[in-house]
């Protein structure tokens, strides 16, 4: 396999510490709010990360954190807390809110047909670890507390001092000095290089939190960062093959992670592989965000006659490493497209044969090559339409493929149909029985009026499908 390796920007071979096993650790939602279809397109995108390698050979432990512990807004330490924001929008708990949504998030996951990631670690369960790593990170030189106690406490919030560790920015491609220049925050005076960070807030200025904990250095909250590279490292150790992610998450998340494993461990480097997704942009480019009319869920799709497998279809579509203009027209393409391709997938039986070596050959390079789906898709349907492969030989193939593409092509779509659509198939069956074509005709037709339904006759009579 060759991967697009973020850290050295260049595709490379993947050769994972052990020949068998691969560690891979994917940042997770933080659970105030439901997931945007925008955010779910990273999950799909490592999803597809995930299955490539299984069929490859490695077995995954993959790891995916739950952050129901509050953070700020923002990447840089300001803003409003976000677990906070949502207990008071909705006039719940902060713990009531992150129980809500992650439910909600893991739903989403399974409509999408995402595989489950081998362990779901809580921030909320993994607090000492996170404390226990700032503790090395203290032992090793690489912190300080703010000369400023907020709100007048005993005590002020513990920083990373990222002048004193020396790969500090290699992911990003920080220029140190420009990163010393160009502030992040003006706001927090405490901080000694405007790069620097907090690993534990003890009061935040934006009041109290209802999530606090005891710590070494006083009451308080970890930052969002140190939650992932002490989880990481508690799941996966040291030292592990690919972390993934948003594009987002290069500058600021991720390169602080960076900052405490290997400033924790003094083992570089932490990972070998990054990974990071491109956005889903609307039009005029706008990134899809958590407020406004772009507000878009899993739901809101669902809610207008979609299948969560359309939108898993539509990522299909585009290599992750590039932005994703979502419209309407170009989901209505990819329901069409994924009905279409499950309809001559059901035409072929249930009887299985071989495998067709050559055709599965070329999608495996597809998705070796830096996971390749658009073209992995087009192998799918070439496979599809070649004549000279009998069916059993090409339903084998296929879903052997469906182990990446994970549209569940093979299995058929039950569905409830209204009571006044089944009393139209009834008269619809009998005017056929009667050889009454014109009524018959006219009953397909006003089943498929209102754009929801096809009719399909068969030997067992008519019979009605989802558009």
């Amino acid at each position: 396999m060759k991967l697009y390796n973020t850290l050295t920007r260049q595709k490379e071979e993947f050769k994972p510490a052990d020949p068998s096993k691969v560690g891979l650790y994917c940042c997770g939602p933080t659970v105030y709010n439901y997931a945007h279809i925008g955010n779910l397109r990273t999950y799909v995108f490592e999803d597809f990360l995930r299955r490539a390698l299984e069929f490859n050979g490695y077995v995954v432990n993959h790891v995916m954190n739950i952050t129901d512990v509050g953070h700020l807004t923002s990447d840089e330490d300001e803003g409003e807390d976000k677990m906070k924001k949502g207990a008071e929008r909705e006039k719940l708990t902060v713990w009531d809110i992150a129980e809500k949504y992650a439910q909600a998030f893991l739903e989403d996951m399974d409509r999408l047909n995402l595989l489950k990631p081998t362990a779901k670690p809580k921030a909320t369960d993994h607090i000492q670890e996170m404390i226990d790593q700032i503790k090395q990170l203290e032992e090793n030189g690489l912190t300080y507390v703010g000369s400023t106690p907020p709100k007048g406490g005993a005590g002020g919030n513990v920083y990373y001092d990222t002048s004193k560790f020396e790969h500090y920015g290699e992911l990003a491609q920080l220029d140190k000095q420009n990163a010393e220049t160009c502030p992040r925050v003006e706001t927090d005076k405490n901080k000694k290089h405007p790069s620097d960070f907090i690993l534990w807030f003890v009061d935040s200025k934006f009041g109290d939190q209802d999530m606090q904990w005891d710590s070494p250095w006083g009451r308080g909250f970890p930052g969002w960062h140190i939650e992932c590279s002490a989880m990481s490292s508690k799941y996966l150790g040291e030292q592990f093959d690919i972390h993934c992610g948003g594009i987002d998450h290069i500058p600021v998340h991720h390169t602080n992670e960076i900052a405490q494993a290997e400033g924790a461990s003094g083992k570089h480097p932490w990972v070998k592989f990054w990974m990071h997704g491109n956005f889903l942009v609307l039009k005029d480019k706008e990134k899809m965000a958590k407020s406004g009319d772009n507000f878009l869920t899993l739901d809101t799709l669902i809610q207008k006659g979609y299948d969560a497998l359309d939108y898993r279809y539509f990522c299909l579509q585009s290599h992750y490493k590039k932005e994703l203009a979502f419209d309407w027209e170009g989901l209505d393409a990819a329901k069409t497209g994924r009905r279409r391709l499950k309809e001559k997938v059901l035409s072929l039986g249930t009887t299985e044969g071989e495998i067709h070596q050559s055709r599965i050959e070329g999608f495996a390079d597809a998705i070796s090559d830096d996971l390749n789906m658009p073209q992995a898709l087009a192998l799918a349907y070439e496979l599809m339409d070649d004549v000279s492969i009998n069916d059993a030989d090409k339903l084998s193939t296929i879903k052997k493929m469906d182990m990446v593409l994970g549209l569940k092509l093979d299995e058929e779509v039950k569905v409830e149909l209204p009571p006044e659509i089944l009393q139209l198939i009834l008269d619809r069956n009998k005017a056929r029985d009667e050889k009454d074509w014109a009524k018959a005709d006219k009953i397909r037709d006003k089943i498929q009026e209102n754009g929801k339904w096809i009719v399909k006759d068969g030997d067992g009579g008519t019979e009605v499908i989802p558009k």
